[in-house]
């Protein structure tokens, strides 16, 4: 008798976040894409679609020899479907232009949950800062 597995088919949320998981790992880490990088703080903080109210915040060293280029943080909002948010331009910019601290804004290109798709975008919002030393 042959025992047969069947597969769950993933959520679209649950789908996306492990292609990003993928795109994360096979990316060089921070530390052999730019040889001239000796060290990366990052101040990061969301905000609704608003910009008014603030859903977290955080502030960090960067480990350069175990974080990856794709340099990429998570919406907070834990039904988004194909947002997140992706700094790697902006750091990748940065240092090509020798900048110490970069500052800005992205707003998530998702959208709010899987039954929203197509009518109802997520829009919340990364504000960063990143600190470059080299």
């Amino acid at each position: 008798m042959t025992k047969t597995t069947m597969q769950r088919k993933l959520s679209p949320r649950a789908e996306y976040l492990q292609q990003e998981h993928q795109r994360v790992k096979d990316s060089a880490s921070l530390q052999d894409r730019y040889r001239e990088l000796k060290n990366l703080t990052v101040e990061i903080a969301y905000f609704e679609s608003e910009g008014r109210a603030r859903r977290g915040e955080m502030k960090y060293t960067v480990n350069l020899a175990h974080a990856k280029s794709l340099f990429r943080f998570s919406c907070p909002n834990n039904e988004c479907v194909g947002g997140d948010f992706d700094l790697s331009n902006e750091l990748a910019n940065a240092i090509s232009g020798r900048h110490e601290d970069v500052s800005g804004e992205l707003v998530c290109q998702g959208w709010r949950s899987k039954t929203t798709i197509d009518h109802l975008p997520c829009h919340n919002i990364l504000r960063y800062k990143l600190s470059i030393g080299y």
